[in-house]
């Protein structure tokens, strides 16, 4: 977990956006146009993201379908994961 965290946090272009969707669904879920307002970002750019993420078993929805509205939450592996994935954070800081 921890290498697939580098790759999807640090070694790639949308990082910081994923990062910043991880932190959010640590404190609640969210569908995609809750994501999309609270982190002024746009709906296609959270679709995108969202879809890596649960590629890589970061992300799951409620339904199991790409429904509109389906509420989104971390994995039980990313919440297990969720203190090595606050170190990559604080390492990419400095």
């Amino acid at each position: 977990m921890k290498r697939v965290l580098w790759y999807l946090i640090a070694g790639s272009k949308g990082g910081v956006n994923r990062a910043r969707i991880i932190k959010t669904l640590h404190d609640r879920p969210y569908n995609v146009n809750q994501l999309s307002k609270e982190l002024d970002l746009d709906y296609k750019t959270i679709k995108h993201h969202m879809k890596v993420l649960e590629d890589h078993d970061i992300i799951f929805n409620s339904t199991g379908e790409k429904k509109y509205g389906a509420m989104y939450f971390l994995s039980n592996r990313m919440e297990e994961n969720y203190p090595i994935f606050l170190d990559i954070l604080s390492k990419m800081k400095t």
